[in-house]
């Protein structure tokens, strides 16, 4: 019996960046939960994959999963993903913006235009094109969460990943201005900061075992973190146990934060 306080029964969970990583295990447990969940990324046979495995992992139980591939850099296909999600489930209650984009390991000074516009118009325009195609609903519901995954990148500098710390710090202050805006309409909206994570999409920073022990050597934990262990603070913002939480950034680093 799923406990009430964590129960998703019932609503719909609109995830980007689902197909692996930390967006699949969030989905995963939103799905574990009760939820039916909107898994997305570019590649349809990935998404697919996912949706397969989900509903095969929750047959006879609630939750469950559709698979609706898009490319969120595109304004259009955005707007495709969500009437999609609409005509099939009928409604959007949770968004979790997780996709995100880093075409560019290096130096700022070496940094191209054109690597900087994408990551801008991925991991900031795209949060913001999408957060606006569900709060109108959400605000006639008066009841909706939104959920956007930025970084402990976005906390402080870094002399290789500058432009997406710089993409991350501003969606930290999307959070809080959508939270401002929004609350009054009932409508909460959080972010999560992961530190490393065993993820594809950091795997320059872990893949050299001499460069991840030195990298996790002051961390409190000692230790690179899991997908799955970034998953429960999702259910949390997304459930009635985080129903008084609003405007806040959770860092999820095994304490790597708060390490000299």
């Amino acid at each position: 019996m799923i406990s009430d306080l964590f129960d998703l029964s019932g609503k719909v969970a609109l995830i980007t960046g689902s197909s692996k990583g930390i967006g699949k295990a969030m989905a995963e447990a939103m799905a574990q939960h009760g939820a039916q969940v909107v898994i997305c990324s570019r590649k349809a046979d990935a998404c697919e994959a996912v949706a397969a495995s989900i509903n095969a992992a929750q047959a006879g139980r609630p939750g469950g999963a559709i698979a609706i591939p898009a490319n969120i850099s595109n304004r259009e296909e955005l707007t495709r993903l969500l009437d999609e999600t609409r005509a099939r489930l009928g409604k959007i209650d949770i968004l979790v913006c997780n996709a995100a984009v880093n075409p560019h390991y290096g130096s700022m000074s070496e940094l191209p235009d054109s690597a900087f516009e994408k990551i801008l118009r991925v991991n900031i325009m795209a949060n913001h094109w999408l957060a606006q195609g569900v709060l109108p609903e959400m605000k006639a519901r008066r009841d909706g969460v939104i959920i956007i995954v930025s970084s402990i990148g976005g906390l402080k500098g870094h002399d290789r990943l500058g432009a997406y710390c710089i993409s991350k710090a501003a969606d930290l202050q999307l959070v809080r201005n959508l939270a401002f805006e929004n609350g009054p309409s009932n409508v909460r909206v959080n972010a999560i900061s992961p530190g490393l994570i065993r993820t594809d999409f950091a795997r320059a920073l872990w893949e050299d075992p001499e460069n991840l022990a030195k990298r996790t050597a002051s961390d409190p934990l000692r230790r690179i973190g899991e997908p799955e262990e970034i998953a429960g603070i999702a259910v949390y913002l997304a459930s009635r146990a985080g129903s008084f939480t609003t405007g806040q950034n959770f860092v999820i680093d095994g304490g790597a934060t708060i390490a000299t």
